[in-house]
């Protein structure tokens, strides 16, 4: 269906068509609301995201959460800087608005003056935003309030019917947590002051944004020539089988991941994973107790942390049930999609609306080249998909392993006790554990990691975020060190290949994993979004401070990235 680009071709833009029309219709606000909460159970909530999930201080039980959103750039320094490189972008965006709606059957007056309004809309949100630093700060993301006190605040965003239209009950959304209070009281400003134009030609960007990929290669072209070319730098789309492919990965994650742990992720690959993850939190809890900044309680407290880790690899032991999804052949591959977001949107509800945290429950598909650390059920989880070459080898020695998987592994466990994880105590609840010296101390040092890499120019004028990137940045060098003890812990000696020790294939190892071609706009796009810092600084950012890679390769003073021993940073 997704492949058959020639009955896609033929539908053109008609699957959205009926609802864009509807929107066209109508003439006030209220009816343009209605519509909307046809469109919620497909996620459509415009200006911002709700979910529910863990409460962060009541870490068993899901809450509802509210979050900013609505601006399609996803980045406020889009809408706001003034340099000239995202005055360019802002400019190609306003342009690919307007083609987009031509491309709908608008004529070139009335896509220009829809393509203000979404513009006037995205910026005012984008005004009222945090960035990606201010984000970083979980007590800063935690404001609980009752229902009561929401409406009381914000008025006119209606969340009880919105919840409504997904079925969730009034009882399930008495309490909530509001991430960014300033957001919501700045779009409640805007809800109130929109006019039905407005409200419509961004509902309808907001949908035919959603769908773009999903229809004909003209609204496919005209979606890549800005989120591809001109963001990211990409000349050429990637094929059609990939794009499908990775569509269908986000709606139907779970029944590929079933099919891909069958084919490449054997019995023996699950058990080497956890006798290395069982090797690394041994390390771990070495280099805690090595650190002499730190009192014994706050030691304590963390091995009591790092010991309670809940431990997920390779797939869940239990696969969703899919039987209630239907794919409907009759009808366009973008009213699948539809289907699709509906499905997981009710089956969302159904898991947490109400209900305890279920800790099997998985953030990432089995097939994800990823893994992540979840504080608020202390969990580390390393996929199948990340447990391939050249991350993770079977046939691989121990020190690729350990240089490779062996530092991602490092890396989500740091993440335990990074600038935001550390804040979370072994049970997942946000609560503060440290002794107020311990926290300073760590403080005053992750301060000189912020500013070890803000100083980094990625590009001629362009800077690294070093608070961005902070939490990912402590994540690598912790993961180095901590998989350098655990290597050293399992191996005495091994003999060099090809030329290469034992110790300089771990390091080379870590740098294969993040070589990265990329180009000037994907690097420009990613240092703006993205808080891991860029292929090259993950490498040469972190290697130098690392004492045994100077041992490892014979480093010397006059070497391009060698740094002074007493100027290299050091925290676990």
């Amino acid at each position: 269906m997704g492949m058959d680009s020639q009955r896609r071709n033929q539908q053109g833009v008609e699957p959205l068509m009926g609802i864009i029309g509807q929107m066209e219709q109508a003439t006030t606000v209220e009816q343009l609301f209605q519509i909307q909460l046809q469109l919620v159970p497909e996620n459509l909530y415009a200006f911002f995201y709700t979910y529910f999930s863990a409460d962060p201080k009541n870490a068993t039980q899901n809450i509802l959460k509210v979050k900013q959103g609505g601006i399609g750039m996803g980045q406020k320094e889009y809408y706001l800087n003034t340099d000239a490189a995202t005055t360019d972008i802002r400019e190609a965006y306003k342009q690919t608005i307007a083609k987009m709606f031509q491309h709908f059957g608008f004529t070139e007056q009335q896509a220009s003056q829809k393509m203000e309004n979404v513009m006037h809309i995205e910026t005012e949100l984008a005004k009222v935003s945090r960035s990606q630093t201010e984000l970083r700060d979980p007590e800063a993301n935690y404001n609980k309030m009752s229902l009561a006190q929401f409406n009381a605040a914000y008025p006119h965003i209606q969340l009880e019917k919105l919840m409504r239209a997904i079925d969730v009950p009034s009882a399930y959304i008495q309490e909530l947590v509001v991430e960014q209070p300033d957001f919501f009281a700045g779009a409640d400003q805007l809800l109130a002051a929109m006019t039905a134009d407005e409200y419509r030609d961004y509902m309808e960007w907001t949908e035919i944004k959603d769908y773009a990929q999903c229809l004909d290669d003209t609204a496919e072209a005209i979606y890549f020539d800005f989120f591809g070319r001109v963001l990211t730098g990409r000349q050429q789309d990637y094929p059609l089988w990939q794009r499908v492919s990775s569509q269908m990965d986000g709606l139907m994650g779970e029944a590929i991941g079933k099919l891909f742990v069958e084919k490449y992720f054997p019995a023996a690959a699950k058990e080497r994973m956890l006798e290395l993850v069982s090797n690394l939190q041994v390390a771990l809890a070495q280099r805690i107790d090595a650190q002499d900044w730190m009192s014994a309680a706050t030691k304590a407290a963390a091995k009591e942390k790092l010991a309670a880790f809940i431990v997920k690899v390779g797939y869940p032991d239990k696969w969703t049930d899919m039987s209630a999804l239907h794919i409907d052949n009759s009808k366009s591959y973008a009213e699948n999609v539809m289907l699709c977001k509906r499905y997981w949107n009710a089956e969302n509800v159904r898991r947490k609306a109400g209900k305890p945290v279920d800790p099997t429950v998985w953030q990432l598909t089995p097939q994800t080249v990823n893994a992540y650390y979840n504080p608020t059920t202390n969990e580390i989880c390393f996929p199948a998909g990340i447990l391939q070459p050249p991350f993770f080898d079977l046939e691989a020695d121990d020190a690729v392993n350990y240089g490779a998987i062996g530092v991602v592994i490092g890396h989500e466990m740091t993440h335990g006790f990074d600038d935001q994880g550390r804040l979370y105590d072994k049970d997942g609840n946000l609560r503060d554990w440290w002794t107020p010296e311990d926290a300073a101390k760590f403080r005053e040092k992750a301060d000189m990691y912020a500013d070890f890499f803000d100083a980094i120019e990625v590009l001629p004028g362009l800077h690294a975020n070093g608070r961005m990137t902070l939490g990912e940045n402590l994540a690598d060098h912790g993961g180095l060190q901590v998989a350098w003890t655990a290597y050293k812990n399992a191996v005495k000696t091994l003999p060099a290949i090809d030329g290469f020790t034992a110790d300089q294939r771990f390091f080379l190892s870590y740098a294969n994993v993040w070589a990265q071609n990329i180009t000037d706009a994907g690097l420009r796009h990613l240092t703006i979004i993205d808080v891991h810092s860029q292929g090259r600084w993950r490498i040469n950012g972190a290697l130098p401070h690392i004492d045994a890679w100077y041992e490892a390769f014979g480093i010397k003073e006059d070497d391009k990235l060698f740094i002074p021993k007493e100027k290299r940073l050091q925290l676990w």
